[in-house]
């Protein structure tokens, strides 16, 4: 008799929902394995176990060995693998969704396809910023004034309450060293924020590409989430980051960034509200979302038609 390996694949409404689950763990050099319902990873400082099914995204960086088994069990789960750059810069690939249904997708790719209907996506994320404010009647061109104008307050406001100086953003690929301490909190923060977002829209099945105020990149609706909670997230995290740099200089300003998102995401349940807030400005109710094995297909008549059928020219 052969004997099992692991547990059973679990069906997917057994599964917690990506809103559920904890935000993301990243790795580098180590060992990654599979003990059973658990990963393990073995690093220089030991071996730790963790439970797959309750983690948002696994980031993957330099240095990470992981097994055929390791990646059975993170799909089986519908964990989001992401494989990430040294620090968690830069993502170069990552796994299949946690949802089976195509709905939120066709929404997407309805909604950007209209010009109406996207103008109509973009101003529901600029009311976003401004609650109690009416912009429907505010061209797209008045809108990113007035969010220019919110930020440059952000920015202002928040380097007198840190007393950390501003000078304006710089951000430089290739010398991320040489910037201010309160640019480079930005840079690690922004990048950590792009990763949580990038992991919800891979595990609900959407397009990054198809953006609806960005547009042109791959990662286009990544932005456009992920703008909507940068001045209550990265900008916050990042002056106090500085403030705590210019008082001790021996802080990590990566580590230190990275560890205070992490927190944040955590104790705000900010994942939880990226997916109630994509549900909302995509106008799909979630019950609609995670059906398992329902494959249609598409006819003309604006119905679906059961497949796995060999229908006649009659049908």
């Amino acid at each position: 008799m052969q004997e099992k390996r692991g547990a059973d694949k679990p069906e997917l409404q057994q599964l917690p929902r990506i809103g559920d689950r904890v935000s993301f763990i990243y790795v580098e050099h180590a060992k990654i394995n599979r003990k059973d319902s658990a990963i393990t990873v073995a690093m220089a400082e030991g071996i730790v176990q963790i439970p797959v099914a309750v983690i948002g995204v696994f980031l993957l960086g330099p240095g990470t060995d992981i097994t055929h088994r390791a990646v059975q069990l993170l799909g089986e789960t519908g964990t989001s693998i992401c494989w990430v750059g040294e620090q968690g810069v830069r993502q170069y690939a990552h796994g299949r969704a946690l949802s089976h249904s195509s709905r939120l997708l066709e929404a997407q790719a309805r909604l950007v396809s209209n010009q109406r209907t996207r103008l109509d996506v973009a101003r529901k994320m600029y009311a976003m910023r401004f609650p109690g404010e009416d912009i429907s009647k505010l061209t797209m061109q008045q809108l990113r004034g007035r969010e220019g104008a919110r930020v440059r307050r952000v920015y202002a406001s928040l380097s007198k309450e840190n007393g950390v100086a501003w000078g304006g953003r710089e951000y430089k690929v290739d010398d991320f060293e040489n910037g201010t301490p309160v640019n480079q909190a930005l840079s690690v923060g922004n990048v950590a924020l792009y990763g949580l977002v990038y992991s919800v829209i891979a595990a609900l099945g959407l397009s990054p590409g198809l953006g609806f105020v960005h547009t042109g990149h791959d990662l286009s609706l990544v932005y456009d989430i992920a703008d909507l909670y940068k001045a209550e997230v990265s900008i916050p995290i990042a002056f106090q980051v500085a403030s705590m740099e210019q008082k001790d200089g021996s802080i990590d300003i990566e580590s230190m960034t990275r560890q205070r998102i992490r927190d944040f995401i955590y104790q705000s349940k900010l994942m939880e509200r990226i997916v109630r807030d994509i549900q909302d400005l995509l106008g799909v109710p979630e019950e609609e979302q995670f059906e398992a094995d329902q494959i249609y297909l598409w006819d003309d008549k604006e119905k679906l038609v059961k497949h796995g059928v060999s229908y006649t020219e009659v049908e």
